[in-house]
C-alpha cells in the first residue's frame, strides 16, 4: 500500500459550525457546503420560515442529526448568547464560527440626522459589533475545540468603495481590523481568525441591480467579466476552516474576480 506523503487533513467532518445570516445568499451556500463536507451546521438568521427552509434543504439530504435552526437577531446580545447555548446543548461543541450576517443601508454623510443615526447604528451593530460579541460568547467552546476557526465576512467595500455607504464601508473596514486584532490575540491560544472580502456576488443585496448594469460593471471592472456566485465565497470560507489551513491567520482574502486589483 502506498503511504500518503501529506499529513494535514482537508476534512471538517464531525466538526460543528455556526453560520449567521445563513438563510440566504453566501450564508446559505456556506451552510449547505459545510453540511456536504460532513459538519454539524447551525443555521442562524432572522425569520422562522427562512431558517426552516434552509434546515429542510439540509435535512432532505442528510437527515436531522447534523443540522439545527436558530432564529437569531445578531444585533441582540441575548439572542447571540442563546445561539451559543443552543449549539452546545445540541452538539456539545463549537469549532467554527462564520460571522456572515450583514446589512447594507443607504447612509450618505448628509442624510437627515435621525435616518443617518439609525442606519449608522444598525449597520455597525450587525456588521461589526455582532462579530465581536459572537466570538466572545463562543470563546470557551472554541478554546476547548482544539481546532477553533473564525471567519468574518467583510467586503471589497473595505478596499474600494462607493459614495453614500459611509456606515457599510466603515463597518467592513472595521471587520478587517477586528479580524487582525483577534488573530493576534487568539492565535496564541489555538484559534485562527481570518476574513473574506467578497466583491460583486449574485445575492439578495445585488438582486435589485438591473442585469444590464451588472453586465456593464462586470465587463468594466472585473477581470473575469462576471459576478460571482455565493458558493464561490463559501468554498473560500471552507478553505480557511480546514485543518490543512492551520498556518493561515489574520488574512483578508478578496473573492472578487480580480476587481480590487484593477486600476480602471
Amino acid at each position: 500500500m502506498n503511504q500518503r506523503l501529506s499529513t494535514l487533513s482537508r476534512s471538517i467532518a464531525g466538526m460543528t459550525a455556526v453560520v449567521t445570516g445563513a438563510a440566504s445568499g453566501m450564508g446559505r451556500a456556506t451552510a449547505q457546503l459545510f453540511a456536504d463536507e460532513g459538519a454539524n451546521v447551525v443555521v442562524a438568521d432572522l425569520g422562522e420560515d427562512r431558517v426552516a427552509a434552509v434546515v429542510e434543504e439540509i435535512t432532505a439530504v442528510y437527515g436531522t442529526d447534523r443540522v439545527l435552526g436558530v432564529v437569531c437577531d445578531v444585533a441582540n446580545p441575548d439572542q447571540l448568547r442563546a445561539l451559543v447555548e443552543r449549539t452546545e446543548a445540541r452538539f456539545g461543541a463549537l469549532d467554527i464560527v462564520i460571522n456572515n450576517a450583514g446589512v447594507s443601508l443607504p447612509n450618505p454623510i448628509d442624510q437627515p440626522e435621525d435616518e443617518f443615526e439609525s442606519n449608522w447604528a444598525r449597520t455597525l451593530d450587525i456588521n461589526l459589533t455582532a462579530h465581536a460579541r459572537l466570538v466572545r460568547y463562543a470563546l470557551p467552546l472554541l478554546l476547548k475545540s482544539g481546532h477553533g476557526r473564525v471567519v468574518n465576512i467583510a467586503s471589497t467595500e473595505a478596499i474600494v468603495t462607493n459614495a453614500g455607504m459611509t456606515s457599510y464601508t466603515a463597518s467592513k473596514a472595521g471587520v478587517i481590523g477586528l479580524t487582525k486584532s483577534m488573530a493576534t490575540e487568539l492565535g496564541r491560544r489555538g484559534i485562527n481568525v481570518n476574513c473574506i472580502c467578497p466583491g460583486p456576488i449574485l445575492t439578495g443585496m445585488t438582486a435589485a441591480i438591473p442585469e444590464e448594469a451588472k453586465d456593464k460593471y462586470a465587463n468594466r471592472r472585473v477581470p473575469l467579466r462576471r459576478y460571482g456566485i455565493p458558493e464561490e465565497v463559501a468554498q473560500m470560507t471552507l478553505n480557511l476552516c480546514l485543518p490543512a489551513s492551520s498556518f493561515v491567520n489574520g488574512v483578508a482574502v478578496p473573492v472578487d474576480g480580480g476587481m480590487s486589483i484593477r486600476h480602471t
